[in-house]
């Protein structure tokens, strides 16, 4: 008897498969890998869905019949909420608004110039005292600024207080006491060059006079240490020329600026 050939059995997939699903793989990989690379703004994502979801952007296209035209119908609409608003409002309100003046203020309460005030009564102090002859005081953006001259306070080339000097410091420390303004003490001098031991340059003159004012005023009065600031300008702010003797002495100054209350931080 002749036997009979046994067809091969197909065990598994075709080969082709593999290659097939290799592709496939492949692909799957390529786009997981655009997706992770890829940035979406929520914000504009977003805007465009409300946009689609709002009917404007259908009203703003014209359309294609030629007899309806939404955007007039827009049109028509907005003019009638403008005519329902204005008969809302009554006649000569906005005018009075507009030709009312804005005030400035703070809390609900007119802001007054405080500046002024503080120079009046700085003034009047003065003259109740009899300071004005060493004491001059004058105005600023900043504030009201006390000028004591180098020759009612110092020597020259030194920072220690005189003697002489003390009694119109105390009345100024009088005058601080009753105020709650910061003061900033300032120490200018003229251009000549100093150089010494304690001293080398103008900066540290200037500033040290400023310092020792400060510490004076400290010393005679229960103040708050934080309101005071010492500032030393050198030559760098002169009031007058330095061409003459008269223009060094009015350079060499300390001065003690009040600072406006709505100027402090």
């Amino acid at each position: 008897m002749k036997r009979r050939n046994k067809r091969p059995e197909n065990k598994g997939a075709p080969k082709w498969m593999v290659t097939y699903s290799d592709m496939v793989t492949l692909i799957l990989v390529f786009f997981v890998l655009l997706f992770s690379m890829s940035q979406i703004d929520a914000e504009k994502f977003r805007a465009i869905a409300e946009a689609f979801r709002s009917e404007t952007i259908f009203e703003a296209m014209p359309s294609i019949i030629e007899e309806q035209h939404p955007t007039e119908n827009v049109e028509v609409l907005k003019e009638e909420e403008n005519d329902d608003k204005s008969e809302d409002t009554i006649p000569g309100e906005d005018q009075e608004a507009e030709e009312q003046p804005e005030l400035n203020t703070v809390d609900g309460i007119p802001d007054q110039d405080e500046l002024d005030e503080l120079l009046a009564e700085v003034e009047s102090y003065l003259n109740e005292n009899d300071l004005n002859d060493v004491i001059s005081a004058t105005r600023t953006d900043q504030g009201v600024v006390l000028v004591l001259q180098e020759s009612v306070l110092f020597e020259t080339g030194e920072a220690v207080v005189l003697d002489p000097a003390k009694p119109f410091l105390n009345k100024v420390s009088t005058l601080l006491a009753n105020i709650p303004n910061e003061v900033r003490v300032e120490g200018h001098t003229d251009n000549r060059p100093i150089s010494s031991y304690r001293y080398p340059s103008n900066w540290e003159l200037s500033g040290a006079r400023a310092s020792s004012v400060i510490r004076f005023l400290l010393d005679s009065n229960d103040f708050n240490e934080s309101r005071f600031i010492a500032a030393g300008f050198g030559d760098t702010r002169p009031v007058a020329s330095n061409d003459s003797s008269e223009g060094w002495s009015a350079n060499r100054r300390v001065e003690i600026v009040i600072l406006d209350s709505t100027e402090e931080s």
